[in-house]
């Protein structure tokens, strides 16, 4: 596993962001885990965010890309910290886009907030977590509507390795087979439970085996 990569596990543990225990998801399945983006909500907290995408979308893409665009709500400050992130990082200026839930008629009309997109536009979205793939259907016929542009990927935090709606592949991986664009994340919950199964971190064992036992469980019913 890349060092980034548990940095930001331990990262995720640090801003509370994932967290272990029983949750009752909005899909109504009960979860030993749960990771929440809206737990990310300090300067350091979001500049280290920025970093950990930006690491990860350069991996995956290199410089193949104009665009990062966050869907509203959750989107729209992953996209901000990330296009910081990678003109910091890697010095090339990328631009960021999200859209607002509805078009404003004055002053700064339109849809989109940030950037416009422009035909030949290469395209990024980033988001949280995905689960359902509800919100890239609704933001992927917005964004395709600005122009002639091309989606080439999608970036998340974590993949939680489910069902998606079809029962059989992963949220992610259906999404990549229903558009055709590759669906990548930061860290998967293979690489989570890894490198916390066991192991202390700051004097505490976040993955022992009882949670171990009962994560494996929900992926029994769960896992793609």
């Amino acid at each position: 596993m890349e060092a980034y990569k548990q940095e930001f596990i331990e990262f995720m543990i640090d801003s509370q962001a994932l967290k272990f225990g029983d949750f009752t998801l909005k899909s109504g399945r009960k979860s030993p885990f749960f990771m929440n983006a809206g737990s990310y909500v300090t300067g350091t907290q979001l500049r280290k965010l920025g970093e950990y995408y930006a690491r990860a979308i350069h991996d995956r893409y290199g410089d193949d890309f104009d665009v990062l665009f966050g869907p509203a709500y959750k989107g729209i400050p992953l996209s901000v910290a990330a296009a910081m992130a990678y003109s910091q990082l890697y010095g090339r200026d990328v631009r960021y886009c999200s859209n607002r839930k509805e078009a404003k008629d004055h002053g700064d009309v339109g849809i989109l907030l940030g950037s416009g997109l422009k035909d030949g536009d290469r395209i990024i979205i980033i988001e949280d977590v995905t689960t359902s793939g509800k919100s890239i259907d609704e933001t992927y016929p917005i964004v395709m509507a600005q122009a002639k542009v091309q989606v080439r990927g999608l970036m998340v935090s974590l993949n939680r390795m489910e069902k998606g709606p079809g029962g059989a592949l992963s949220a992610l991986e259906e999404l990549q087979e229903k558009y055709g664009f590759e669906a990548h994340s930061i860290v998967t919950m293979q690489d989570v439970v890894e490198c916390l199964y066991n192991r202390p971190y700051k004097g505490q064992i976040y993955i022992d085996d009882v949670r171990k036992n009962a994560i494996d469980e929900y992926y029994k019913i769960y896992g793609a």
